[in-house]
């Protein structure tokens, strides 16, 4: 800080983030091998819990995404990008604000009343790690433009459904990857992203979920009894109409947002 001048210093992360290491990384680059991704998912919801449940006020980080998912030299995540966080009161459960973000990743609740919360964060996390299974993007506007499903979220709750599980994985992994842990990581993923946000666990409970399982075969089976009633057809010309008068980011998800 200097008399003119305030500015905020950052290790820099060599590795770039989690968008730029799948769909949007060079052919010279390898693909984040499943092992690593696994370790991304772990990391980067504890940082999501240690913004909930450590910070008084606690933070509300508002634009969780693969793109602001960072990774150091040694691929650890990094939560990044704070410029639409919020600071939440223990006591308030939500704070009503404009609705900013990033199509694909924007919960339900925020994009129809406006409504933020520590959910809408689990919502995102959800979706991100959809993108790390996956290896593709929260909202496809190739398959858009074709008038395809362009959401990621609906696409893998298809592929569930037509009980096509083997089709999930980002083809970039080959076989390299073991079928019950991304079979774990995709039940934690929906229910990340559940319609109702009281329905969501908190990201804490995601953490634990991550690291020993412990509840997740409870959450998932109580999940299946309401799978029909999740689901909410909503066709792509819908979704354009959703998105009608919203101001979103238009940067590739590979751009690190600038200040705001």
């Amino acid at each position: 800080m200097t008399p003119k001048e305030r500015l905020l210093v950052y290790p820099y992360m060599v590795n770039g983030s989690v968008a730029s290491r799948l769909k949007e990384r060079p052919g010279s680059e390898p693909p984040l091998d499943w092992q690593t991704r696994r370790r991304i998912a772990l990391g980067s919801a504890r940082g999501l819990s240690y913004l909930h449940d450590n910070c008084d006020p606690k933070i509300i980080h508002g634009d969780v995404k693969a793109a602001n998912i960072l990774l150091n030299e040694d691929f650890e995540a990094v939560v990044g990008d704070f410029g639409l966080a919020r600071l939440v009161d223990y006591k308030d459960a939500d704070v009503n604000t404009a609705v900013s973000g990033t199509i694909g990743h924007i919960a339900p609740e925020y994009l129809s009343k406006g409504k933020a919360s520590e959910k809408t964060d689990v919502f995102g996390y959800g979706i991100t790690l959809l993108e790390l299974i996956t290896g593709e993007r929260a909202f496809d506007r190739a398959r858009f433009a074709k008038g395809e499903d362009a959401m990621l979220l609906g696409r893998v709750k298809g592929l569930i459904k037509e009980k096509k599980l083997d089709l999930i994985p980002d083809p970039d992994l080959g076989n390299n990857y073991y079928e019950v842990e991304v079979e774990s990581l995709v039940q934690i993923a929906l229910l990340c992203t559940q319609r109702d946000p009281i329905e969501r666990p908190k990201m804490s409970e995601v953490v634990t979920m991550l690291e020993s399982g412990g509840g997740l075969v409870e959450r998932w089976e109580e999940w299946l009894k309401v799978a029909d009633d999740q689901d909410v057809e909503i066709g792509p010309h819908r979704t354009a109409e959703l998105f009608v008068g919203l101001s979103f980011t238009t940067l590739n998800a590979v751009e690190l947002s600038g200040p705001r």
